[in-house]
């Protein structure tokens, strides 16, 4: 479990969709097209309301906006005013969802009735060991055990989360990586979820949590050959921003703890890890336009030298095996290119690279896996994820066979270059996610595992397509769509459309048992692979950010009109979703065209764009200027505010709207969706129901165990299923 390197492509996650569900029984018909409910959820009077205070937000050029509810933002989670709206607004959720209470507990069992219960990961083995994950029936969190040598030798847990999450509201282990020697396992956890982690080593033989505690840290660790030195990152304690590598040498006070590395420049984010070969230690950094890799020789660390030195507009990733480096860099390669430096020849002189795979128009090379006797290519095409096998040489160059038209293929774990076998994940809209083994000398297929979904789930009842909606400028945008058997395009069915589209993340179409609940009663689901994601390369990123930004947006809502125009909902019969900067999209669109939707879920939104990215005391703005724009400039200042959810919202009729947030988020803070939802309720025109649920023991993804968070999900769906008439 040896940490390898890490991608240095800084991204928000959107708030995940995956889980395992129950079914209907395979000849349910679907639900009868009905228009959407315009029924109230309980009773819509006493909504909080929240005070407003004279608060002038100050640009550096000058510009100057009212924020009358600035007063919600309090770093400290201990003001009684703002806890008590906090509160207050939770009450009033539940209020208004009381009459679907019934409704909830019901779907809360379907999605929990989907998943094995005492499910268990596929078994991997690296230095002498199987490793492995498992759950146990009724329990929240995972066991990360291993086996020595065989699958058949005695099981050593080496953490078992549930007792370790024991009497604490919220708990999340990070990182575990075992020491070279197979002895200690260095981890980290968090009991906020704050991403601020605490890191502890475990002697594995013993079972005993030893002395050594570190505090402030991230969630990036690595050790050294010695087995005594462990290498962590230690963070700003405002911002949360990677600057420190420091070097830990176990019994020693972490007071004398040697600095390895600081970083200045607060645009870059930092992480770690070893080659494939074992031979370097690395460090990382990144922002989103340029990265830089330092590295040392593992067996006698000094000095952690550049392979290349920053430069705006340039990106790397490199990894070492067979005697050189294999590079996979942007240097005049938009889709990205991978080179080579054999060993022997200098650090820092990019001009010695040697290329290996040049670049295409085409096609997006996302990341390489090196192997003794090939490598593993992650690619873009046409949308979708492909794996191409190549050798050192390049006399074979072949992909990965892929079973449907529409799916998301990713390699998965492969610890170990020395083997023939390449292990990679497929799935797709009606495919559950399924490990595959593949030969790559004899071109046998193994599969080693399909996500099991209990409850009756038939893969055969469900279609899924791929369809291509043209946007209001003539872009193609791709869009992945999922119906049961037997639907009818005769635009009177629901809908429910996600989509990220931020950070060049992708919106893949991989299975989601959860969805299974919607389009079991009678909706279609739809995935809008939408500009800002990295799904047709990396000009479909950058036609999604900064001044481009935009495009995101109306890319989203094209789609949606070109869903219904071609058959597949009823106007006006669209729910929307997005989580973090999927959050955003949705303010965006809830602002822009609120008339096209009958109801919007967002989950940790991004909607306070201009007053956040001209703090950089708040975690992630200074790593974000070339994402949205420094606002300090007049140019992205004027651009962002044309956009920002809460600086648009106006006196017009809004959907019903569910808003999540957590207290503890340290990446989208909840006083920015707290704030949104005050300003939506004082000012929009409509009686719908206008929700913000505040997670007070969570951060940026929810509670932490399995379980509690089908409860979000069950919620979320009621709220959906209501106002698109399906219940």
């Amino acid at each position: 479990m040896k940490l390898r390197l890490l991608p240095l492509t800084a991204a928000l996650l959107a708030v995940s969709l995956a889980g395992c569900d129950r079914q209907a029984p395979a000849d349910a018909p679907a639900a009868s097209a009905q228009p959407a409910s315009t029924s109230r959820l309980g009773d819509l009077a006493g909504a909080p309301v929240a005070e407003k205070r004279p608060y002038q937000v100050v640009a550096p050029h000058g510009a100057s906006r009212e924020d009358e509810y600035y007063w919600l933002r309090d770093d400290t989670r201990k003001d009684e005013a703002v806890l008590a709206y906090l509160n207050a607004e939770n009450a009033y959720a539940d209020q208004v969802m009381g009459p679907l209470k019934a409704t909830q507990d019901a779907l809360y069992e379907e999605l929990v009735g989907r998943v094995k219960q005492d499910d268990s990961s596929v078994p991997y083995f690296e230095d002498g060991y199987w490793y492995y994950t498992r759950f146990e029936t009724g329990k929240e969190y995972p066991i990360h055990a291993r086996r020595e040598g065989t699958m058949e030798a005695p099981e050593q847990v080496m953490f078992d989360v549930n007792q370790m999450a024991e009497g604490k509201n919220f708990f999340q282990l990070g990182s575990i990586e075992v020491s070279p020697d197979g002895r200690l396992a260095a981890f980290a956890s968090d009991e906020v979820g704050r991403r601020q982690m605490v890191i502890q080593v475990k002697d594995l033989a013993t079972g005993e949590v030893l002395a050594d505690r570190i505090t402030g840290a991230s969630n990036s660790l690595m050790w050294g050959n010695d087995n005594r030195t462990l290498y962590y990152i230690e963070n700003d304690p405002t911002t949360l921003l990677t600057k420190r590598v420091k070097a830990h040498v176990l019994g020693t006070p972490v007071e004398a703890d040697r600095l390895v590395y600081e970083e200045k420049d607060d645009t870059f984010y930092m992480g770690m890890g070893r080659t494939r070969s074992d031979e370097y230690l690395c460090i990382g950094v990144s922002s989103t336009v340029s990265s830089e890799m330092r590295c040392t020789d593992a067996d006698a660390p000094g000095e952690f030298k550049v392979l290349a030195p920053r430069e705006r507009d340039f990106e790397y990733q490199a990894d070492h095996l067979n005697g050189r480096w294999v590079i996979n860099t942007n240097w005049d390669a938009t889709n990205f290119r991978v080179m080579s430096l054999a060993d022997g020849q200098a650090w820092g002189d990019r001009k010695l690279w040697q290329e290996m795979i040049p670049h295409s128009e085409e096609v997006l090379i996302s990341g390489v896996t090196l192997f003794d006797g090939f490598i593993a290519v992650s690619e873009r095409s046409g949308g979708l994820q492909r794996i191409r096998i190549r050798d050192w040489d390049g006399q074979r160059d072949e992909f990965v066979k892929a079973d449907e038209s529409a799916y998301a293929m990713g390699m998965s774990v492969n610890a170990e270059p020395g083997t023939d076998w390449l292990r990679y994940s497929y799935t797709s809209l009606t495919t559950p996610a399924t490990t595959y083994e593949l030969n790559t000398a004899t071109g046998e297929r193994r599969m080693l595992k399909e996500q099991p979904v209990l409850g009756g789930f038939d893969k055969n009842n469900y279609v899924t397509e791929r369809l291509w909606a043209t946007a209001r400028d003539g872009t193609k945008v791709p869009v992945s769509v999922l119906y049961r058997k037997g639907f009818a395009k005769d635009g009177t069915a629901a809908l429910y459309q996600y989509s990220y589209g931020s950070y060049g993340s992708s919106s893949d179409p991989g299975f989601n048992a959860n969805v299974i609940s919607l389009v079991d009663r009678g909706a279609v689901y739809a995935v809008a692979h939408i500009r800002g994601g990295q799904e047709m390369g990396r000009q479909w990123y950058d036609d999604g950010k900064l001044l481009n930004k935009i495009n995101t947006f109306t890319d989203f809502i094209d789609v949606t009109d070109f869903l219904v125009a071609e058959g597949y909902a009823a106007p006006g019969r669209v729910a929307a979703m997005g989580g973090s900067a999927g959050g955003l999209l949705m303010g965006a669109v809830a602002n822009m065209a609120p008339e096209k939707y009958a109801a919007m879920v967002a989950h940790v939104p991004f909607v306070d764009v201009v007053t956040t990215m001209l703090d950089e005391s708040i975690p992630l703005t200074t790593n974000e200027f070339d994402e949205w724009g420094n606002p300090k400039d007049p140019v992205y200042y004027d651009y962002m505010l044309s956009y920002s959810p809460y600086d648009q919202v106006k006196a017009q009729a809004y959907p019903p709207l569910l808003v999540t947030t957590g207290l503890w988020d340290s990446q989208v803070q909840y006083f920015e969706p707290a704030k949104w939802v005050a300003r939506l309720r004082a000012t929009k025109t409509d009686n719908q129901p206008l929700l913000l649920r505040t997670n007070m023991e969570a951060g940026h993804g929810g509670k932490s165990g399995r379980f509690q968070r089908y409860r979000e999900r069950a919620e979320e769906y009621a709220f959906v299923l209501h106002h698109l008439g399906l219940l």
